[in-house]
């Protein structure tokens, strides 16, 4: 299976970038796992509705570009639906039965995501009503994803 990960903005934190390089690392007997990351689109100070809206517009775009044909799209979204790690797991699982072998998990940038990046989901994923940035977010997917198949596996690192 064929995992993209989409997201607006870089890694700054080494404590996350470790975090996510050893899940990445251990993802790895299970899929192949490609992080894909864009600039975050520049917003000026307390700016207008309509500018807030331009600016995820075009971070939006910026963002679907990278989502490879095909793909079946998880967009996480603090609006989404939220699931349960052995509920991720099944989706993920029944999505590769079903012949899908790419994934793309799309993670927006701290503005939030555009219409048009949530109507292109197939699935519209939150991870908690709570807010995290970005980068947070990015470590809790991989982890999230290295446990869909331990999950799926009956292997122990689900108790």
């Amino acid at each position: 299976m064929k995992i993209t990960i989409v997201a607006a903005g870089k890694i700054k934190e080494k404590y996350l970038t470790a975090g996510i390089n050893e899940f990445l690392k251990r993802l790895g007997t299970f899929a192949n796992v490609k992080i894909v990351e864009i600039n975050e689109e520049k917003m000026k100070d307390n700016p207008s509705e309509a500018e807030k809206q331009q600016v995820l517009a075009a971070e939006g775009q910026r963002l679907l570009k990278q989502v490879p044909e095909g793909s079946y799209l998880f967009v996480l979204d603090v609006y989404g639906k939220a699931v349960s790690s052995e509920a991720l797991s099944e989706k993920i699982q029944k999505l590769g039965l079903e012949g899908k072998s790419s994934i793309t998990f799309l993670i927006g940038g701290a503005f939030g995501l555009s219409e048009e990046v949530r109507q292109a989901a197939d699935f519209r994923l939150s991870f908690s009503p709570m807010t995290f940035t970005h980068q947070m977010i990015r470590l809790l997917l991989v982890e999230q994803i290295y446990r869909s198949f331990k999950i799926a596996r009956g292997e122990k690192y689900h108790w």
